[in-house]
């Protein structure tokens, strides 16, 4: 039986992850609002110190549009510490080190890395609304110019 990936309209997997300060943080804490979930690689990274920004940068607009933002790598919460003090972070990092929110999202399997295939984060972002139900879905991003593309898409920018 292989297990069907979370799309547009199906319910959003719950969870439970450590923040960067170590606190337990759940999905069912923003029940009511809406969220935008995202998955990346690695803390410290070009391409997702690029993404973290980017997402710090918009806050004031996603705040005003009701949106709170959540990103989610392997990383442990003393390196997502470390990643928000040092890029000036304004997002809410968590912690998935078994990988298994990651993989309930479909975010974390086979990818290509300079042509090979290898196992890995793969970097994708979700909209989850003040349903519970994803909203919107964009798998396997480019960290430069998603931001923006979410912002668009969203009606936050033009």
């Amino acid at each position: 039986m292989t297990s069907k990936l979370p799309d547009v309209g199906d319910a959003a997997p719950d969870f439970s992850l450590l923040d960067a300060s170590g606190a337990t943080v759940r999905l069912a804490d923003f029940a009511g609002r809406n969220v935008i979930l995202y998955f990346y690689p690695a803390a410290m990274t070009p391409g997702c110190t690029t993404q973290a920004c980017d997402f710090s940068a918009a806050k004031p607009e996603l705040d005003t549009a009701g949106y709170t933002v959540l990103g989610v790598s392997p990383d442990a919460p003393a390196k997502l510490a470390a990643f928000t003090e040092k890029s000036g972070l304004d997002v809410i990092l968590l912690s998935d080190p078994e990988r298994e929110v990651l993989s309930a999202y479909g975010a974390y399997g086979e990818k290509q890395n300079y042509g090979r295939t290898v196992m890995g984060v793969i970097r994708s972002t979700f909209v989850i609304g003040p349903d519970g139900k994803i909203a919107k879905a964009w798998r396997n991003v480019k960290a430069t110019g998603h931001v923006a593309r979410v912002l668009k898409e969203l009606g936050l920018a033009a």
